[in-house]
C-alpha cells in the first residue's frame, strides 16, 4: 500500500581536524570517461509483483529508461513502454498483470498516470488531461482494479481525491478540495479518513473515523511544528506519526488522533530527525526505523527484521545495505547496495529456499577501486555551530594545495548524506577536491538548526559554505587560488551568492537551475504551491516587507561585485526555478561586457533528465573548470 507521509520540507574556531592518508599518487589514477558518470543505468529501480514471480525494472531502450519485465528464472525480458522523448518518470505493480507509470512532458512536472500488462498490451493513458498533475494516494492493493490518486484537474491550485480504474480509466471524485487540504491519508483498508490543511502558516491534521462522516480538525500547529502522519496502526484506530511536538529532534511516535493525544514514544535519536518508520504488512506489526547521522543507521524492534538486516550485511561486507521491496508473502526479497564508490547493485534473496544472486550492476563499467572515498566531516561555524558535511579528496593525492569544488545541495531545506555521487566522483577523478555542506537550515539535524536559517538566504546560510572554504585553506588543503563553487537549485543560488558576496574567495562558478532574484522566484512558483506560500514568506521574505532583505540576498542585483567566469544550465519548462531566473542573471553580466556561456535545453525542466543533455552540460562544466581551476580535461 501506498500511503502519503508527509515530511517537511567570531571566525573559524575549534575545527575538528580531519585525518587523511598522507600517501602520495603511486601512479596517475586513469581519467574515467565522462559519459560513463552520467550514462543512464544498465538496469535500476527494480521491483517484485505482488506474488514474487516476476521482476520490473527501468533499463534503456532509445537513449530512454522504460519499463522493462522479466520472468524470475528466465532469460526473456520484455519491454512494456516506449517512451522516446523522456525517460518514465516512475512505476509501481497495480497488480500481479499490470503496472501503472507516470511521465511528464519536457520536464514540466506535470505527471500523467498510464498503465500497461506485463506483455506490453492494453496501454492505456488514464489521465489524458492537460497541465494537470497526478499524484497517487493508494494503489489499494487489495483491489486489483482500482487505486486512488489526487489531481489538480478542477482547479490547478486544488488536488481532489478520485477513485479510478486501471483498466479503462473510469475514475470517480470521492473527496473534492475546500480550497485549503494539501495532503490526503488513507487507512489499510483504503478508506480516505486523514487530510492535512494548511492556511499558509499553521497546519492542521483533519480526521473522520469513517468515509460517511465529515473531516474534523484534530491538530493545529504552526508550520515549524512537525506532527505529520506515516500510517495507520494495523488495526486503524491510531497513527503512527512524525513528531517533534515537545521535542528538538523529529521522532516516531503512537498517536490517538480522535482525542487528540500521544500515546507513546515508539523510537527518538539524541543527533538526528527519525522519520523512516519500517513496517511488515503481512504480520501487521512495525519492525524497525531508520536514520541518518554519518551514515543510514538502522534500530529495529522486531527479532526477525533485525536477523535479515545482519544476514544481508554479513552477505554484502563494506556496503549500505536496503530492503528495497518485497512480495505480498514476504518471502521474496529484493535487495539493494549502497556505498560512496559505486552506484550498487541489486540482489534477489528467497528466504524459504535461501536462493541468493546479483541481478544487477547499476553502473557495471565504473571501477570502484579507482574512485574516491567521501569523508564524513564537520567543523564549527564563526557563531558557534556544528556544521556536518562531506569532503572527497581525490584517489591517491595527497590532500595539499588542492583545487577544490564546493557544492552545496539543493533544496535548501534537504541535506547531503554518505553515497555515490556522480558528480563528486566525476569531479575527483579530474582532479579536484570536494566539499558537501549541510549548511544551517539542512534538514535531519533537528527543529533548531533549521528555523535559524529563516531569512538567512545568502548571509548566515552562505557564512557556513565560506566558513567551509576558509577551513580547507586554514588546514592547507585548499589552494586559495582554485577553488569553484558548484550547485544546481538553491545550490545554484548559492554559486550565484557566493561570486557576488565573497567575489574574492572563488575562482569560478557554475550555476544549474539556480534562483538569482527572490522577488521573481516566489512570483513564479507553481499555482499548487500557493498554499505554502505565507511559510514560503517567513522562510525567505517577504516581497513588500522585507524588500530591502530580499533585494540585499538577489545575487541578481550585486552583479557588479562579481568578477569571477560563470557558467550557467537551465531548463526552458522549469516550473520551480523559471528560466527567468538564469536569463536575469546572463542578461545583467552581458550588459556589463561579461560573456556568460549559457546553456539552456528547451525539452528539460527542474534539472536534465535526458542523457544527451546530462554529458553536453557536464562536458562543458569540465572544460570550463578545467580552464579556470586546472584540472584534467578528457580529451575528444
Amino acid at each position: 500500500m501506498l500511503r502519503l507521509t508527509i515530511i517537511y520540507f567570531l571566525f573559524l574556531v575549534l575545527f575538528q581536524t580531519i585525518v587523511f592518508s598522507n600517501e602520495p599518487l603511486k601512479q596517475e589514477v586513469p581519467l574515467i570517461p565522462l559519459k560513463d558518470f552520467f550514462r543512464n543505468p544498465e538496469k535500476a529501480s527494480f521491483t517484485l509483483s505482488p506474488n514474487g514471480h516476476h521482476l520490473a525494472f527501468m533499463m534503456p531502450w532509445e537513449n530512454r529508461l522504460n519499463v522493462h519485465v522479466q520472468k524470475i528464472g528466465s532469460d526473456e525480458i520484455t519491454r512494456i513502454t516506449s517512451a522516446t522523448e523522456r525517460d518514465i518518470a516512475g512505476y509501481f505493480w497495480a497488480n500481479n498483470n499490470r503496472i501503472v507509470y507516470i511521465q511528464d512532458k519536457g520536464g514540466d512536472e506535470n505527471f500523467r498516470l498510464y498503465a500497461v500488462n506485463i506483455d506490453g498490451t492494453e496501454q492505456k493513458d488514464l489521465t489524458p488531461f492537460e497541465k494537470v498533475r497526478v499524484m497517487v494516494i493508494d494503489d489499494l492493493d487489495e483491489n486489483e482494479e482500482e487505486m486512488i490518486i489526487s489531481m489538480n484537474k478542477r482547479n490547478p491550485q486544488f488536488f481532489d481525491v478520485y477513485r479510478i480504474n486501471i483498466n479503462t480509466g473510469e475514475m470517480e471524485m470521492i473527496a473534492e478540495n475546500p480550497g485549503n487540504i494539501t495532503g490526503w491519508m488513507t487507512d489499510h483498508d483504503g478508506k480516505l479518513r486523514i487530510a492535512i490543511t494548511t492556511d499558509g502558516v499553521n497546519t492542521s491534521v483533519l480526521y473522520r473515523k469513517t468515509e460517511a462522516d465529515e473531516f474534523q480538525p484534530k491538530i493545529t500547529t504552526n508550520f515549524k511544528e512537525t506532527i505529520s502522519p506515516a500510517m495507520f496502526t494495523y488495526d486503524n484506530q491510531f497513527l503512527y506519526m512524525v513528531s517533534n511536538i515537545g521535542r528538538d529532534k523529529i521522532a516516531i511516535v503512537k498517536y490517538d488522533i480522535e482525542n487528540n493525544k500521544e500515546l507513546e514514544l515508539i523510537y527518538e535519536h539524541p543527533d538526528v530527525d527519525v522519520a523512516n518508520l519500517i513496517s511488515s504488512d503481512k504480520r501487521k506489526i512495525i519492525t524497525g526505523v531508520s536514520f541518518v547521522t554519518d551514515k543510514r543507521h538502522y534500530h529495529f524492534f522486531d527479532s526477525e527484521r533485525k536477523q535479515l538486516q545482519e544476514e544481508l550485511e554479513k552477505r554484502l561486507p563494506g556496503y549500505e545495505v536496503v530492503v528495497a521491496n518485497m512480495n505480498k508473502e514476504e518471502d521474496k526479497v529484493l535487495v539493494r547496495t549502497y556505498s560512496d564508490k559505486s552506484r550498487g547493485a541489486y540482489y534477489f534473496y528467497n528466504l524459504k529456499t535461501r536462493e541468493f544472486f546479483k541481478l544487477a550492476e547499476i553502473s557495471p563499467w565504473l571501477d570502484e577501486n579507482i574512485l574516491s572515498d567521501q569523508k564524513p566531516i564537520q567543523y564549527t561555524s564563526r557563531d558557534g555551530l556544528t556544521i556536518h558535511g562531506y569532503f572527497t579528496i581525490p584517489k591517491g593525492v595527497e590532500p595539499k594545495n588542492l583545487p577544490v569544488v564546493i557544492n552545496p545541495h539543493g533544496g535548501p531545506w534537504y541535506r547531503d548524506s554518505w553515497g555515490f555521487n556522480p558528480e563528486v566522483q566525476f569531479l575527483a577523478n579530474r582532479g579536484y577536491a570536494v566539499l558537501q555542506v549541510n549548511f544551517r537550515g539542512s534538514t535531519g539535524y533537528g527543529k533548531k538548526f533549521w528555523e535559524i536559517s529563516f531569512k538567512e538566504w545568502g548571509k548566515k546560510m552562505q557564512d557556513d559554505i565560506t566558513d567551509g572554504v576558509n577551513w580547507l585553506i586554514e588546514q592547507g588543503i585548499a589552494d586559495p587560488n582554485r577553488i569553484g563553487i558548484y550547485g544546481g537549485s538553491y545550490g545554484g543560488y548559492a554559486t550565484l551568492a557566493g561570486l557576488a558576496f565573497t567575489p574574492d574567495l572563488y575562482a569560478c562558478g557554475v550555476d544549474y537551475v539556480g534562483v538569482s532574484n527572490l522577488f521573481t522566484f516566489l512570483n513564479s512558483i507553481p499555482p499548487y504551491w500557493k498554499p505554502y506560500l505565507e511559510m514560503l514568506y517567513e522562510m525567505v521574505g517577504h516581497p513588500e516587507n522585507d524588500q530591502e532583505l530580499m533585494e540585499a540576498a538577489s545575487p541578481v542585483f550585486h552583479v557588479n561585485n562579481m568578477k569571477a567566469p560563470l557558467l550557467i544550465a537551465q531548463g526552458a519548462n522549469d516550473p520551480r526555478v523559471a528560466k527567468s531566473e538564469s536569463d536575469q542573471m546572463v542578461e545583467a553580466l552581458r550588459s556589463r561586457g561579461i560573456d556568460v556561456p549559457y546553456i539552456v535545453k528547451d525539452n528539460e525542466g527542474h534539472g536534465f533528465r535526458n542523457e544527451e543533455n546530462r554529458f553536453e552540460f557536464y562536458e562543458a562544466m569540465e572544460e570550463f573548470l578545467g580552464k579556470h581551476l586546472g584540472g584534467r580535461v578528457e580529451q575528444n
